[in-house]
């Protein structure tokens, strides 16, 4: 009996000795995963270009006449015709609208019978003086007074011919602001005309893109009624002061009107140039500092990181940073957790999602 339960005893003691070597290596294991687990960080990479490869940027457009002007009559008067009507083509030279012209025109009759009696006048103290019967005094007298009376009689005619408002291109009305009989003061603005040509597109940028405008190397615009097509377009000008939102306007000019009309809205790809300097092009979140200095982590070939000194040329709005130096084109870096890694430390590449699993669930 005794016998009996020192073999029990024993093999109590030696099943607890096992459960406590199991608990042991399980722990040992947990904990070395743990570890493992604290040592290799998660982070996302992104791989170094050379400035301007493949680089656009975007930025909403209008459509805009390629000349607008708001024309006025030169002389008050009354409205007396509008001889087109709003939308109607017009050759350049037509007559747009008239003012009624009967004081004008009295004038000019009266202005013209008084310059032929001073001519005629003038005319006789020249020949007088040819003949030394009058003065000298006299003949500039007689030639002031017709140069004076020139002056006026061409006056007059210039004002008999402003009561006609004439196209100053071809093009089309685009809004009359009277209507017959209406009185309109000189310079008031009676018809708004727009040109025929292929209208043309402005768009506005941020400072920021303005101060590297000479690193632009085209642009094209792209329409919602035009389907897989990206039509080029043609630099005019830009703007070389800011307007009350801190933006630059730049024109650019349509090939032709494809039918494309004024007033439209339109999205404009800018393209860069590739860099010839070295510069190269990273997003912004790889960028941390590092003992008073800028520094990315670059990613070695066995997974470990290490930090890198660089030099921040330009940071854009939409998320990159131009580097001076420090970077070459092909290069990894790391561009997010650099606050939680150092150097010489082994990481894990973050996979990206596939396409057809949004969001990652699956």
């Amino acid at each position: 009996m005794k016998r009996t339960e020192r073999i029990i005893r024993a093999a109590g003691a030696a099943k607890t000795a096992a459960i406590a070597v199991i608990l042991a290596l399980t722990l040992t294991s947990c904990q070395e995963r743990n570890r493992t687990a604290v040592k290799t960080a998660v982070v996302k990479v992104d791989l170094v270009k050379a400035y301007g490869i493949d680089e656009r940027i975007e930025f909403p457009g209008r459509v805009t006449a390629a000349k607008e002007v708001n024309l006025a009559f030169r002389v008050p008067g009354t409205l007396q015709r509008i001889n087109f009507k709003e939308g109607d083509y017009v050759r350049q030279g037509a007559i747009l609208a008239e003012l009624d012209d009967r004081d004008y025109k009295v004038q000019l009759a009266a202005t013209q019978a008084e310059y032929d009696n001073i001519k005629a006048d003038a005319e006789r103290v020249f020949a007088l003086y040819r003949d030394s019967a009058v003065t000298a005094s006299n003949y500039d007298k007689a030639r002031y007074g017709l140069e004076q009376i020139t002056a006026k009689l061409e006056n007059a005619r210039n004002q008999l011919a402003d009561t006609k408002l004439t196209a100053p291109f071809s093009g089309k009305i685009q809004k009359t602001y009277y209507d017959a009989p209406a009185v309109i003061g000189a310079g008031m603005p009676a018809i708004c005309f727009i040109s025929s040509d292929a209208p043309e597109i402005e768009i506005n940028i941020p400072g920021s893109e303005y101060t590297r405008f000479s690193d632009y190397a085209g642009f094209e615009a792209s329409f919602d009624f035009i389907e897989d097509r990206h039509i080029p377009l043609r630099f005019i000008s830009v703007s070389p002061k800011a307007n009350a939102n801190q933006l630059y306007t730049v024109r650019l000019g349509l090939p032709s009107s494809e039918g494309v009309a004024p007033g439209m809205n339109t999205m404009v790809s800018i393209r860069f140039r590739p860099s010839a300097d070295g510069r190269t092009e990273i997003p912004a979140t790889a960028l941390f500092s590092c003992d008073g200095e800028s520094c990315v982590w670059i990613l070695e070939e066995d997974s470990t990181v290490s930090a890198r000194n660089v030099k921040i040329e330009s940071l854009h709005t939409d998320g990159t940073a131009v580097i001076g130096y420090g970077l070459n084109p092909g290069e990894t870096v790391v561009i997010s957790g650099t606050h939680q890694i150092k150097d010489g430390e082994k990481v894990r590449i973050l996979e990206k999602a596939s396409k057809t699993n949004i969001g990652g669930l699956l």
